[in-house]
C-alpha cells in the first residue's frame, strides 16, 4: 500500500441483535451495544476520552448520552447527516487520535421505529417549520421519500437503459447473504416478511410496485436496531485481542439539485476518489463494499460513483451474481444482507463498518475467503435531492 501510515484502527464492534424490540428503549440499546464493544475491544467506559452521537436517542446529541453512560470525554461529535453519520465519525476520530488529542473513540447507535411504531414521514424536510428547499419548494408537490428515490431510478433508466431486473439482482445478492446470518433471518421474521427465504430476481420485479420503478423488495426494512464501534490509537491496537482493522483511508462530499447536475450522479463520486487516494489503493484491491442500500438504485448509483464500474454500467455490473460473497468477480457487496434484507433502523452507517470489520477478521457469516481490504460507504438524507456522501477504507495487515 501507498497511503499514509495508519494511526488509528476499529478495535472494537457490537451490533445489537433484536429487530423489533420491545425491552429497550434507543438510550439503553447505545448503552448496551457500548459496553459489548469496549469488551470486545478489552476496553471500558473509562477508557473512553472521545464520543460520535447523531444525536438519533436524545434532544441533546452527545451530551445525554455521556450522562446516561457516566462518560466525561474530552471530544464530542455530533454530526447528523443520516445514514452517513458514522462514516463521518470515523474520520473524525481518526483525525482526533492522529493529532494525540484523542485516544479511544466511541460510536454508538440506537433506533426503534419498528417496535415504537414510529411514522416515518412523507418527506424528509427540515421539521422545524421554517422555509427550506424541502419544505418550501419540494413537499408541497408530493415529493415523499420514496418516490425520491425513484426518480434516481427512473432517470438512470432513461439515460442508461437499466431495467428491473437488473436492480433486483442487488436485492437477491442481499438476500443470499442473509440466508447465512442467523441475526438477519430472525430480523426478517420478526418484522413480519412472510417469505424469508432466497428470492428471484422475478420475485422483486413481481413484487408490489411502491414508487415506479421500485418495487416493495427494491426497497430496505424498517426495523429497531443499534451498536457500538471503538476506534483506538496505533499504540494500543498492537495490545488489544482482536485484530485491528486499519483505517487507511477518507473522504466525505455534499449534493444537492441543480439546473446543472445529474440526479444520477451521488456525493460518493467525490468522496470516493478522496478516500481511495489517501489509502494508497483502487476500487480494483477492495474485497469487500458495504454500500448504503436503502434502495436498490442507492447501490447502484454508489458502485458506479465509488469507481467500481463506469457510470451507466452498473447494471450489467451487477448482473450474474457478481456480488456473491464467493463469486470470483467481487467485490462481495453487503455480506450481512444490508438494508434490504438484514436491519434499517434509519441510520445504516454504522453497521457498514460492523461487517466490514467481521470481515477484515475473518468473523463474517458470508466470509470472502483472505479479505484485506474493504469500503463503507453511507449515503445520508436523500440520493435524489441533498445528501452527504462518507467513505472510510479499511484493511488489515
Amino acid at each position: 500500500m501507498t497511503g499514509l501510515r495508519p494511526r488509528a484502527a476499529i478495535a472494537g464492534i457490537y451490533e445489537y441483535p433484536y429487530r423489533n424490540n420491545s425491552s429497550h428503549g434507543p438510550l439503553a440499546i447505545k448503552a448496551i451495544s457500548a459496553v459489548r464493544a469496549l469488551e470486545d475491544a478489552g476496553l471500558t467506559l473509562a477508557d473512553v476520552d472521545a464520543l460520535y452521537d447523531a444525536g438519533e436517542a436524545a434532544a441533546h446529541p452527545g451530551l445525554e448520552v455521556a450522562e446516561y453512560l457516566g462518560l466525561d470525554p474530552d471530544m464530542l461529535g455530533t454530526t447528523d447527516v443520516g445514514g452517513s453519520s458514522f462514516e463521518l465519525f470515523a474520520a473524525d476520530a481518526y483525525r482526533a487520535i492522529a493529532a494525540g488529542e484523542a485516544k479511544v473513540a466511541l460510536l454508538t447507535y440506537g433506533e426503534t421505529p419498528r417496535s415504537g411504531r414510529v411514522v416515518i414521514p412523507p418527506m424528509a424536510g427540515t421539521g422545524r417549520g421554517q422555509p427550506s428547499s424541502a419544505d418550501n419548494i419540494e413537499a408541497p408537490f408530493g415529493l415523499n421519500i420514496v418516490a425520491n428515490y425513484a426518480l434516481v431510478a427512473a432517470r438512470h433508466a432513461y439515460q442508461y437503459g437499466t431495467t428491473p431486473e437488473q436492480l433486483a439482482e442487488i436485492a437477491v445478492t442481499t438476500r443470499a447473504h442473509a440466508q447465512r446470518n442467523p441475526l438477519a433471518m430472525q430480523g426478517l421474521a420478526d418484522v413480519g416478511i412472510k417469505h424469508t427465504g432466497e428470492i428471484s430476481v422475478a420475485d422483486v420485479v413481481n413484487s408490489r410496485m411502491i414508487a415506479d420503478p421500485l418495487h416493495m423488495l427494491d426497497c430496505c426494512l424498517v426495523t429497531d436496531g443499534g451498536g457500538a464501534v471503538v476506534i483506538v490509537a496505533e499504540d494500543l491496537a498492537a495490545s488489544l485481542p482482536k485484530s485491528p482493522a486499519w483505517i487507511l483511508g477518507t473522504g466525505m462530499a455534499v449534493s444537492y439539485q441543480g439546473a446543472d447536475r445529474d440526479i444520477t450522479v451521488s456525493a460518493a463520486a467525490r468522496s470516493g476518489p478522496k478516500a481511495f487516494q489517501r489509502a494508497g489503493v483502487t476500487p480494483a484491491d477492495i474485497d469487500v463494499a458495504m454500500l448504503y442500500d436503502s434502495f436498490t438504485i442507492t447501490t447502484l448509483v454508489l458502485l458506479e460513483d465509488l469507481g467500481f464500474c463506469a457510470k451507466g454500467e452498473g447494471g450489467s455490473y451487477v448482473e450474474g451474481g457478481r456480488l456473491l460473497f464467493d463469486h470470483p468477480g467481487g467485490p462481495a457487496l453487503n455480506t450481512d444482507g444490508g438494508g434490504l434484507s438484514s436491519n434499517q433502523p434509519g441510520m445504516r452507517g454504522l453497521f457498514l463498518l460492523i461487517e466490514a470489520v467481521r470481515q477484515l477478521r475473518g468473523e463474517s457469516t458470508a466470509q470472502v475467503a483472505d479479505a484485506r481490504l474493504a469500503v463503507a460507504h453511507g449515503n445520508g438524507v436523500l440520493l435524489g435531492t441533498r445528501h452527504v456522501g462518507g467513505t472510510v477504507i479499511l484493511g488489515r495487515e
